[in-house]
């Protein structure tokens, strides 16, 4: 039963087909709903799919605190391990938060949900914005870093970053198309291998400072001396970039519902998973960063993780694995974003806050609306940037820790009101990370704001005010929908407009069609001479009969203006009760002979669509193979 009615819906013509088989080709055959709770991840599964973002940025975060910090110095360069602990401490204090989140939303809630549930719509809204814009930030700058990875390793292929980015995120929303367990199955090893590498790194790097292995001198990488003197202004700069550690920290509890059941115990032990795996690669990059002497390249075509591999195993296949599983995590990070951000989306669409098709699912069972939104604009931001990490970091994380101190102080009014079993200990988790996140979302707004933070600053409250806009749409909308006014049939047959462009087959079907709608059917032809007018007129009885046949005159050669002009005169007479179009319109079998016509059906159609009081309607003509 289900193939026959899939084979009934599929097209007729060779054109449709054809796409419907180029579709089927990229993303797959259709999944039913009901195979929806099959489509769910695992644990191992749900930290490759949404915590690829968290677990990639430390392939960049060490590197940024470092780049922040060598302005004053190589000597200043001893402060990364601390910032990286306080970092550290800091996402312990999130993490524990998030779990408090997952706890009392078992079924799933991003930070806009708890936000507007507790706080009210504009702070849902700016949540939900904020988050929106950093899950478009994670994709340009997972996929800018992970090329810069690929460079570190060949440098040769600098010139092509841009294409490259652009490519790699046009592959990650393919497979995203596909659904989220197939996805989930792609990317579950490049992640795990990332991991294990770097963990090999670590712990290589520290046996041998243990045994007095490592002598590293830093070689030509441009001046070591500080051009900036040593101020908090700096060190809370290099603890802002650092914080892009974080983002992605979310995303598990906004994912909840992917997992499978019992998908709030399942979230929550992946959230802990990713936490200690993070911390641990955070804090083992940056303390050996620190004891070797590491100093970022002011060229940026060699990473500091790079450096850091090179020295310790040299340029063999291992070096290669840690550099192509770093390019391949941070290129599979933005599926954390292709995860988060159509579902987000689809959640604030169904509150009618963004277009209603952003809540529709594919036939994979993906938010395919969203998936390719969130593609233009991380391509968009990409070729703005040119794939440039250090020209994309400003933006980055302030969105994410707005979100992060709207939830958890959403969370601090739920345990008020709630006063669950343990309320008292939750509320002092949630106020903790309420108050550290909204710290350190002012220090990223002050110190980031002339590098390009206050682009994301004022680019939220447009958002929001965009979301209030669209929203008051529908609610007028239903407004009007849902008027109890009686609606009678008025028991007078509409008018009729037929335009005909000759005395074709098609032209005589859509008259005939029309004559069996109404009594009153006027045909409409635009002549651009007198001479063609008399001729079909002439053959008009003899063809046609009856129906009356209305000639406008149109020098220029224009055909649509014309016939809207005879509408609106129609419109403007009031002598119908209702004026209904026909259009004869021919549907070709093969794309290219689309082009062998001029359309003026589909203009005319798209013209009257404005013009009220005015029904149109297409009257197909499918030519023959």
């Amino acid at each position: 039963m289900v193939e026959a009615e899939r084979e009934a819906l599929e097209p007729k013509t060779s054109i449709g087909r054809s796409l419907l088989r180029l579709k089927r080709a990229v993303v797959g055959e259709p999944i039913p709903i009901q195979q929806e709770i099959h489509e769910r991840l695992t644990k191992i599964k749900g930290l490759a799919v949404l915590s690829s973002d968290a677990l990639s940025s430390v392939a960049y975060s060490t590197e940024a605190v470092m780049r922040v910090l060598v302005l004053a110095g190589v000597g200043v360069l001893s402060l990364t391990l601390p910032i990286s602990l306080v970092i550290v401490a800091l996402m312990a204090i999130v993490v524990t938060s998030y779990r408090q989140t997952i706890r009392a939303y078992p079924t799933g809630a991003s930070s806009y949900i708890v936000a507007k549930e507790n706080l009210g719509t504009i702070p849902g809204l700016t949540a939900g914005a904020s988050l929106l814009i950093d899950y478009v930030l994670t994709v340009a700058v997972s996929i800018a870093a992970g090329v810069a990875a690929i460079l570190s390793a060949f440098p040769e292929l600098h010139e092509h970053s841009i294409e490259v980015a652009i490519g790699a995120v046009i592959l990650i929303a393919i497979l995203n198309l596909r659904g989220i367990r197939e996805s989930g199955t792609i990317f579950a090893a490049p992640t795990y291998i990332f991991v294990i590498s770097v963990f090999g790194v670590i712990v290589l790097g520290i046996f041998r400072l243990a045994t007095g292995g490592i002598a590293y001198t830093p070689g030509d990488l441009g001046p070591h001396t500080g051009t900036e003197p040593l101020t908090w202004f700096l060190i809370m700069s290099a603890f802002a970039k650092g914080c892009a550690a974080m983002t992605g920290t979310e995303a598990i509890s906004d994912g909840v519902p992917s997992f499978k059941q019992p998908e709030a115990r399942n979230a929550g032990i992946t959230l802990i998973w990713m936490a200690v795996l993070l911390g641990g690669m955070f804090l083992g990059i940056s303390f050996l960063a620190s004891q070797i002497g590491i100093v970022p390249d002011p060229s940026e075509k060699e990473t500091v993780l790079s450096q850091i591999t090179r020295l310790l195993v040299g340029e063999n296949w291992y070096y290669y694995l840690v550099q192509f599983s770093t390019a391949f995590i941070l290129v599979l990070a933005a599926n954390t974003s292709y995860a988060d951000f159509p579902r987000l989306l689809s959640i604030i669409a169904r509150d009618r806050f963004a277009p209603r098709w952003f809540a529709s699912r594919g036939d994979r069972l993906a938010f395919s609306f969203g998936i390719g939104a969130l593609t233009i604009l991380s391509v968009a931001l990409l070729a703005i940037f040119r794939s440039n990490v250090e020209r994309l970091l400003p933006l980055y994380a302030i969105g994410v820790f707005t979100s992060f101190t709207l939830s958890q102080s959403g969370m601090v009014i739920h345990w008020l009101r709630s006063k669950e079993t343990g309320w008292r200990r939750s509320i002092v988790i949630n106020g903790v990370g309420a108050s550290a996140t909204a710290a350190v979302a002012l220090i990223i707004g002050a110190t980031k704001f002339a590098d390009g933070a206050w682009m994301v600053i004022l680019l939220t409250p447009a958002i929001v005010f965009l979301f209030l806009i669209i929203h008051r749409h529908y609610i007028s909308l239903a407004r009007q929908l849902s008027t109890k006014e009686p609606v009678c049939p008025s028991g007078i047959p509409p008018l009729v407009l037929v335009p005909v462009y000759s005395l074709s087959l098609v032209a005589r079907q859509a008259l005939a069609f029309a004559q069996d709608l109404s009594s009153q059917v006027v045909a409409v032809h635009v002549a651009n001479t007198v001479m063609e007018a008399e001729k079909i007129r002439d053959q008009w009885r003899d063809v046609v009969g009856d129906v009356p046949l209305v000639i406008v005159i149109s020098p220029d050669q224009l055909v649509v203006e014309p016939l809207l002009a005879y509408v609106d005169a129609l419109l403007e007479a009031e002598q119908h009760h209702s004026l209904f179009v026909i259009l004869p319109e021919f549907v070709a079998n093969h794309w290219w002979e689309h082009l062998l016509h001029n359309q003026t059906a589909l203009r005319l159609k798209a013209a009257l669509l404005f013009r009220p009081g005015v029904v149109v309607a297409s009257f197909p003509f499918l030519l023959s193979k």
